[in-house]
Parts: structure tokens; sequence; C-alpha cells
């Protein structure tokens, strides 16, 4: 086990969290050369994530963008090779809300590559008040793809997260990242248990739980178990040259997608009061993927803007975090 040997962070208070002073970690200005390096971002092509790789892809990494759509993913690496002259960004077909086709992707990924520098599970839903749909396998959509997807997504990726640490490939042993882009949402909107096991159930059988929980317990629910899931993640794979890092990006959201499964008087809402920029949206998830600072970091949760942060009491606890480890491998197992 290799965790942050940092000293603990400080509680940055709620008004902090939710308007956040000006930044002293700016992208893409702070983002270093990343020639050589390769990475892979979830949800790539809206957002956050299409941000994320426009710098990383300015900053000479190699970029694999991962999501569903490729006439969207298409439109995305064009304007992003438009925009900085550069092209080293190629799609990656995933599906997050199906468990198949996450191997798949990570296959594919695999037969094309070596090595693996950062992962950033930034792909994300949200509905609310409504509970939205279920995934291929009959999970809520949004614990579904923003803890099990990305779980398994990881998880396949390992041993070549791993080979790239060790520098099989390369000769140079280097630490390897994975970023898990949560929200303050895991603490603010989670259900005041934890974990609600029985909303976690397949199709009908947890539809009862999901419905007095709402769609948006669901998502504070699901931000949860990414917080936790990176924890142990650092816990079991530190000692490997793995960094595991989860991450607020900012105030109550950033303006982008997410808020398109939302209803539109909460969208407007929330629009007009808490939402900032992309441009200032990036910069915790590319200060937890590029800065060297970030590397002392492992286990930690980060908020806006590039800030250390505690996560909530439930995020802290040990036993919750093996046990949800645990459940997402039997749902995986078979996969």
């Amino acid at each position: 086990m290799s965790v942050s040997k940092l000293p603990p962070p400080e509680r940055v208070g709620s008004f902090s969290e939710k308007w956040p002073p000006k930044p002293t970690w700016k992208a893409p200005d702070d983002v270093p050369d990343l020639t050589g390096q390769i990475f892979l971002v979830t949800g790539g092509n809206v957002g956050i994530g299409r941000e994320t790789c426009r710098v990383l892809v300015a900053r000479n990494a190699k970029v694999y963008l991962a999501t569903r759509s490729e006439e969207r993913a298409r439109i995305a690496i064009d304007d992003i090779c438009q925009s900085t002259g550069k092209s080293n960004i190629h799609f990656l077909k995933i599906d997050l809300v199906d468990l198949a086709s996450v191997r798949k992707a990570a296959e594919e990924y695999m037969s094309l590559e070596q090595e693996l520098h950062v992962l950033i599970n930034n792909a994300g839903v949200l509905y609310s008040p409504g509970i939205g749909p279920q995934t291929a396998q009959g999970y809520d959509v949004q614990f579904g793809v923003h803890v099990l997807g990305h779980y398994f997504l990881t998880l396949l990726l390992m041993p070549t997260l791993l080979r790239t640490a060790k520098g099989e490939v390369s000769g140079k042993p280097t630490l390897v990242r994975v970023v898990s882009v949560s929200s303050d949402a895991h603490e603010m909107t989670a259900p005041k248990e934890g974990i609600v096991w029985d909303s976690l159930k397949k199709g009908d059988a947890a539809m009862p739980a999901r419905k007095k929980l709402t769609g948006t317990r669901l998502y504070g629910q699901s931000k949860l178990g990414m917080v936790l899931i990176s924890s142990e993640l650092a816990r079991r794979y530190g000692d490997q040259g793995v960094v595991a890092i989860s991450l607020h990006p900012g105030a109550c959201g950033v303006k982008s997608e997410l808020l398109r499964h939302l209803h539109p008087i909460i969208a407007w809402i929330v629009e007009k009061i808490r939402i900032y920029p992309v441009s200032l949206g990036v910069i915790t998830s590319l200060y937890a993927a590029t800065s060297e600072a970030a590397l002392e970091m492992n286990g930690e949760y980060l908020t806006a803007w590039a800030r250390r942060q505690v996560p909530s009491k439930h995020a802290q606890n040990p036993e919750l975090r093996e046990m949800l480890w645990k459940w997402c491998e039997e749902q995986v197992s078979g996969f």
C-alpha cells in the first residue's frame, strides 16, 4: 500500500468550494510538455472531456478520445486538430452503459498500444429529478456509467498501466495515473446511508429504492462511488506505481453537456447561479493528470481549482470502500 505522504489536507469550506478563488495553477499555461505520454479520456467528445483532450494534444501527448458516438467524436477530433495544429488524437469506441462494450474497448486499446500513462475516467451523465434509464445489464445508469463502467475499464487496462509503470516497454519505470472526475455531489446529495445497496440491484428489483432516492440522490451516490473506488485503487495498486486521484471539477458544475438531462427549469437555475466556463473546469483534471505535485497525492480527493480537499465521511470509510470494490468485482465477473 502506498498512499499520499503529504500532511492531511485542510478542509475547504463550503462557500470556497462552491465559489472558488482564482486558480494558482492554470491550464494550459502550467501543463508540462507531454511528449511520449499516452492518455485515454472517456467522454472526450464534449465539455470538460473535449477541453481536456485539447490541452493534452496541444502539449504533445498522444490521446485516445473514448466515447460511444464515432460521429460526435470525429467532430470533436476535427475541432481539436484545427485549434491545436496537431493530430495525435484517436477515436476509441466505448459505451459505458454496456459492460461488453467496455471490454471490447479495452481489448481494442490493448491491440493498439503497449503502454498507457494516464487514464482519465471523465464521462458522466446526470438525471434529475427523474431516475433515468437502466444500463444494458439492468443497473441504474448513473451508477453504471460513473462507477461500474469505469471500474471495469480500469481493471481491464490495469496490466497495461502496470507494464508502463514498470518500464517494461520503455525501459524507464514511471508513475502512472488514474484520474476519476467525481463531484461535490458525492457529499451534497448522496444518500445519508452513503450507498443504498437495494438501489444497485438489477432491473425491476431496484426500482422501489431508486424511485425513493430520485435521480439527484442516485447521482450523488454514483459520485460517492467514484471517490470510494479511486481510494481503494490507490490502496491496492499504489505500491506498484499507480497514482489514483478523484476530484470535483468545479463549483456545482461547469458549463457542459452534463446538464442535458436535467429538468429545464433546474438546469436554467444552476447555469445562472453556479456554472463556470469549461476553461476553468479542466484545471483540476489536468492538474491531477499532469502536474508533478499531484504525483505525491495518491488516494486524495481534489476540488476547484486544483486544491486538496477532505472528502465526505462516507468517502473516508475503509469498510465501505472494500465493500463497493467487491460488489463491482462480482458484477463484472463473466464479462
